[in-house]
């Protein structure tokens, strides 16, 4: 007897349907798994008969072959294993014959138990059932409030094989999971917030033009100055996620299987920082199975290289294609993916090794040949690519011991948000920011007067800038008109964009 059931594959962050065949004869014990099956998909026949046995539901002893369409694609993972079940269940009778899979995708791993247990990608795989035509989908109960994001189709929670029985059978039906619009104005868990910053206002300025318009911005300063503190509350003024990025984020995170099975959708922009010892891999991504990298775990959010100088020099250099295009593909012999990476890059450093050169507090132990090389190894096409460059003086001792707190972070977001819906508005798209820009947009929208036109002249000429360095000038200055509700570019608006880019000079021209 021939029955068929249907699953998911997961290839990068993507789904793709794979039919389960099951073909089932009265002959001599036998069992086969056949179309690409990973060490995984192969192990699976043990935990199908422990289950089903565990269950009340003895499989069979015949001849059993599943084959996995489509065959020349590699099926990974052991997210098969309840589409399996099911057609071997209907295979040899244990189901009623004319029970109907068609319209059903099958997903989640056995355990011996008969036990569903959580699996990666749950997103995807949903958001791939639906857009192929399929009316059900079955996961395992944990990953409900992620599948249940997905809307046009029905998600029914099963917890063990007994369950999934009753309700094909009509003996105790699962009732279907109901959608729970996500709370986006929760605010971080660690608490985290802008007034707890003393003193560094130009450094707080710095972050919200970033915040408002999406830009890069590296931050240079002596040990202690907040560079670490001001980062890792950059999230919390940044704009809240909209609906359509928090399913994109949380397909990457789901897809990476760092994603908390029962937490749903991501509500909270990411905040990601690696330590200065990884590799090109793990910050682009990559593996024998290409699996997302830090820049895509960062996307729609930050990523934060603390100490720049100290990582590698080729793995930050892997970042600049990236940066640009929003996007990294990654070739294996497994494949070729593509992975989002569109990401604010937030970047802290000392100006020397030991941290003191130019600072006035203390002084610099370092040979200028020291720091020369120290400071060599961030690449001018790197720099290049970071809009806003701020400096971050030691604080006094009037400022730490300061008693009156500074704007919080609701404050600073809802200018923020007043800025960045200008660009929505401006651009026509729910995701628009100034950082983001293409040329053609830049002429459109970037227009200056004479006078605003005399400055970048000069900026252009005396701080060697590049085309590239040019049309950056050019978007922070967007943004700072837009946080002063300034439809049009105004020379103050330039001076303060050509400010935050002037460090070139005082250091990496060193």
């Amino acid at each position: 007897m021939l029955t068929t059931a249907y699953s998911t594959g997961l290839f990068g962050i993507d789904g793709y349907i794979v039919t389960v065949e099951c073909s089932f004869s009265e002959n001599l014990p036998y069992f086969e798994i056949v179309g690409l099956p990973d060490n995984a998909v192969r192990e699976s026949k043990r935990r199908l008969a422990a289950a089903s046995e565990n269950s009340a539901r003895t499989l069979p002893e015949a001849e059993i072959i599943i084959n996995l369409a489509p065959a020349d694609r590699r099926k990974e993972g052991s997210s098969l294993d309840l589409a399996m079940i099911a057609a071997i269940w209907k295979a040899c009778g244990i189901l009623p014959p004319d029970t109907d899979l068609s319209d059903s995708v099958l997903i989640g791993e056995l355990s011996f138990s008969g036990e569903l247990r959580p699996i990666r990608g749950v997103l995807s795989r949903t958001l791939c059932a639906r857009d192929a035509g399929f009316k059900k989908v079955f996961v395992p109960a944990r990953n409900v409030a992620e599948a249940a994001a997905v809307g046009g189709v029905s998600v029914y929670p099963v917890d063990n094989l007994d369950s999934f029985f009753r309700h094909l059978t009509g003996v105790k039906t699962i009732a279907a999971a109901e959608f729970t619009e996500p709370d986006f104005s929760a605010p971080p868990s660690d608490g985290a917030d802008f007034s707890e910053i003393k003193g560094q206002e130009r450094a707080r300025r710095a972050m919200e033009i970033a915040a408002a318009g999406g830009h890069n911005i590296l931050m240079v300063g002596p040990p202690g100055t907040g560079k670490s503190m001001l980062a890792k509350r950059l999230p919390t003024i940044m704009p809240r996620m909209s609906f359509e990025e928090s399913v994109e984020v949380t397909k990457i995170h789901s897809a990476s299987g760092t994603l908390d099975s029962e937490s749903g959708l991501v509500t909270v922009r990411p905040f990601r920082s690696p330590h200065h010892t990884m590799s090109a891999p793990a910050l682009v991504g990559g593996g024998a199975i290409p699996m997302p990298g830090e820049i895509s775990l960062a996307s729609g959010g930050v990523l934060f290289l603390d100490e720049l100088p100290e990582f590698n020099k080729a793995v930050t250099e892997s970042m600049r294609q990236p940066l640009e295009d929003g996007q990294v593909t990654i070739t294996r012999a497994a494949g070729r993916v593509t992975y989002p990476s569109r990401f604010m890059l937030v970047c802290a450093m000392n100006p020397c090794r030991c941290g003191y050169y130019g600072s006035g507090i203390r002084e610099c132990t370092c040979r200028r040949e020291d720091i020369k090389k120290y400071l060599s190894k961030i690449s001018g096409p790197l720099l290049d690519r970071i809009d806003i460059q701020v400096e971050l003086p030691a604080l006094s001792f009037d400022e730490l011991t300061r008693e009156e707190k500074s704007e919080s972070s609701a404050q600073i977001r809802a200018r923020v948000e007043d800025a960045r819906s200008l660009a929505v508005r401006r651009m026509g798209s729910a995701s628009a920011c100034n950082a983001a820009m293409t040329r053609s947009e830049i002429r459109e929208f970037c227009a200056v007067g004479d006078a605003s036109l005399r400055l970048l002249k000069t900026a252009f000429e005396k701080m060697n800038l590049s085309a590239r360095g040019y049309d950056r000038v050019l978007r922070v200055a967007r943004t700072v008109a837009d946080l002063a509700h300034s439809e049009s570019i105004e020379p103050q608006h330039v001076a303060e964009a050509i400010q935050l880019r002037s460090l070139d000079k005082k250091y990496f021209g060193i």
